[in-house]
């Protein structure tokens, strides 16, 4: 049986690209990035000629680019110490976000080092911009921290006007752009943007390594003390493996990035047009418009008994797909971002998510399956 993968919102398959830029690292250039000799002095160069090719990529500075074990540290990092280092007193941030950025939050409203203020969202899990600049305008030393794009729905918020409104109000704004970073082009130095986000393993490349981008090098101070690392923004010997990778990946994606969008999203509109003729009871939650996120499909089916083995039955098909955050499957609370958009609504949902390695064989193959595994049981 071919086991199909379309769980790539949760980690993707790692670029052979990729791997051959990791290897040398690996076998040869193994010194430490902090010791002075010829072995350390090689891996320094690895991390910096890395940084520089982010930087490019992003068009922005190289000192602006903090590389960190993962997109989780990396949030956590710009808001503990935004209200730490800036003096952030309120936080506006959704009930849809990571948990790596809603569960902060509440820890620093718990502890009353900030006001949390949680934003409305419109029906389709956008951001409600009207409401977004009521609260900016009743509050001050704000930081603003919303996701570009969701990673269980794929709807994505527009970073240019939540942006422009962040600075009209001078509060700082921060984005998770782990869903979406090696999926579009960023111009940094456009964008309204302060903090923002990434894991190289959402866009083929290792797991364990990502990035925090602080506009003009900010002036926080770092989470992780004990070393003058990452130009004293965090200690503790560099991954320089996974640096490396990271930005191996990044040039790949930005290179083949027109191809791979079509390619995708090709993919993305077969399953849905496909799924609507198979399922007709079917619907899609969140926006699943040409505006969301290629890489994301988000369906829900109504309640019919079936929805809670729908995955297990799904993956004794040899389909892998989820129900929505890997960081959360652990958790029987269900989906965190569902319940916020849909509110005690019964029913089975199911995350697709895709990437260049799928083909539409695949697509077709999947949803056969589903049609199969949701089909009424015959009495």
């Amino acid at each position: 049986m071919e086991r199909i993968y379309f769980d790539n919102a949760a980690t993707t398959q790692l670029d052979p690209e990729v791997i051959d830029a990791m290897l040398p690292y690996m076998r040869e250039h193994y010194g430490n990035p902090s010791a002075v000799h010829a072995f350390g002095r090689k891996a320094r160069a690895g991390i910096e000629q890395a940084r520089r090719m982010v930087a490019k990529l992003l068009n922005c500075a190289p000192g602006e680019i903090v590389f960190t074990s993962c997109g989780t540290e990396a949030d956590n990092m710009a808001l503990m110490c935004s209200v730490r280092d800036l003096g952030v007193k309120h936080i506006i941030t959704s009930p849809i976000e990571h948990h790596a950025v809603e569960h902060v939050a509440l820890e620093l409203g718990n502890s009353g080092k900030a006001q949390v203020h949680w934003l409305r969202l419109m029906p389709d899990g956008k951001a409600d911009l009207a409401h977004l600049e009521e609260l900016l305008k009743a509050n001050d030393h704000v930081l603003v921290s919303l996701m570009h794009a969701n990673n269980e729905l794929g709807t994505r918020n527009d970073l240019v006007a939540i942006g422009n409104l962040c600075r009209k109000y001078n509060a700082l704004f921060h984005t998770d752009t782990v869903q979406t970073m090696g999926h579009y082009r960023f111009d940094l130095e456009q964008l309204p943007i302060d903090f923002l986000t990434c894991s190289a393993h959402k866009f083929h490349g290792p797991k364990g390594v990502g990035f925090l981008y602080m506009r003009n090098g900010s002036v926080l101070k770092p989470m992780l003390v004990g070393g003058a690392q990452e130009r004293n923004m965090r200690a503790g010997t560099e991954n320089i493996i996974g640096i490396v990778a990271l930005a191996k990946a990044m040039e790949v994606a930005y290179r083949d990035l027109d191809e791979h969008i079509q390619q995708v999203q090709g993919l993305k509109s077969r399953m849905k047009k496909a799924i609507k003729a198979a399922i007709p009871e079917a619907t899609f939650n969140g926006d699943s418009s040409a505006d969301s996120l290629y890489t994301v499909l988000n369906i829900h089916f109504p309640d019919d008994g079936k929805g809670e083995m729908l995955i297990y039955n799904m993956d004794i098909e040899g389909i892998a797909c989820s129900g929505g955050s890997a960081c959360s499957s652990g958790s029987n609370k269900g989906s965190h971002v569902i319940e916020a958009l849909y509110p005690g609504r019964t029913g089975a949902n199911i995350r697709f998510s895709f990437s260049k390695f799928n083909t539409e064989a695949q697509v077709d193959r999947a949803v056969e399956v589903l049609q199969r595994v949701m089909a009424p049981a015959v009495v």
